[in-house]
């Protein structure tokens, strides 16, 4: 027949050998003294044996006593020690993200989602800004985490990864030589502006800026409307949008990095969570890291 020990009576037992007395141990296992009794009695039933014996006022453990104390011990240690490699503590606090507004309406509330379900007392207060506002955010320690495109592959970032650039217009575009190239796009500084104009300037195609935005949904709009075609990347691509190439007569575009900031010593364990899921999320999501 199997025997199943339970490990609260197992920790009472440690107390009872450690304090000599069941009225201590109760005090220090937060039971009453009759259900210490109890537990060890139906320990000792488990076993077959007598574990106590008395010696004037304390309790001393008999032989088969001491082996199980032994035992006890270890498994009582090895139950702690897999808790402690498993099990994730209660997390709470606020963690302050901040994201391209490319990724705010598409897999990101997602994951917030799942974080919320793994860690519902954290409030995660998200910024939603260009990635030159937020890497200058990040850098005077206003977010523990951000999410922003470079140029280059950053050194210090927790995950990076290339996406790549594409042109975005109606899908009945197509250029027409030799007019120029209509653009809508961000004001400087944007890398997916800069992208735009050299790609251009190298394959001498004229262009003239029709439409200038501070907000991706009204760049979007302005797309929609045909003031002019934009660079971003294909993620969270409007429907009524379309990805353009050679096909309409546009040049090549290079790729972009998406780096993931955390703060070196982040002030909350659950931040450091966030980033995990983070990570995760963007490695499925977007490809190896980098």
């Amino acid at each position: 027949m199997t025997v199943n020990f339970d490990l609260s009576v197992l920790r009472t037992l440690v107390a009872v050998e450690s304090d000599g007395s069941f009225a201590r141990a109760a005090e220090r296992v937060g039971r009453s003294e009759s259900a210490v009794s109890l537990q060890l009695k139906r320990l000792e039933e488990q076993i077959g044996e007598k574990l106590f014996r008395r010696a004037g006022r304390s309790m001393v453990l008999t032989d088969t006593g001491e082996r199980m104390l032994g035992y006890a011990k270890s498994l009582i240690a090895l139950n702690d020690e897999a808790a402690g490699a498993t099990v994730r503590p209660l997390l709470d606090g606020i963690v302050r993200l901040g994201v391209p507004p490319d990724f705010a309406a598409t897999w990101l509330p997602i994951a917030l989602a799942r974080f919320a379900r793994h860690c519902p007392s954290v409030v995660v207060e998200t910024v939603v800004e260009r990635s030159p506002a937020l890497t200058a955010r990040f850098g005077r320690g206003e977010l523990d985490l951000a999410m922003a495109f470079a140029t280059g592959t950053p050194d210090r970032a927790r995950w990076s990864g290339t996406i790549p650039m594409a042109w975005i217009g109606p899908r009945h575009y197509r250029r027409h030589e030799p007019d120029p190239v209509r653009l809508a796009v961000f004001d400087p500084p944007c890398l997916f502006r800069a992208a735009a104009e050299a790609a251009l300037d190298r394959h001498g195609i004229a262009w003239v800026v029709d439409f200038r935005s501070q907000g991706l949904a009204s760049l979007w709009a302005a797309v929609t409307a045909g003031l002019g075609i934009t660079v971003r990347t294909p993620e969270g691509l409007p429907p009524q949008l379309t990805v353009l190439g050679e096909g309409e007569g546009l040049p090549p575009l290079p790729s972009t990095c998406l780096a993931l900031y955390e703060r070196a010593t982040p002030s909350l364990a659950a931040a450091a969570r966030l980033a995990e899921l983070l990570t995760e999320t963007l490695t499925t999501t977007l490809g190896a890291a980098i």
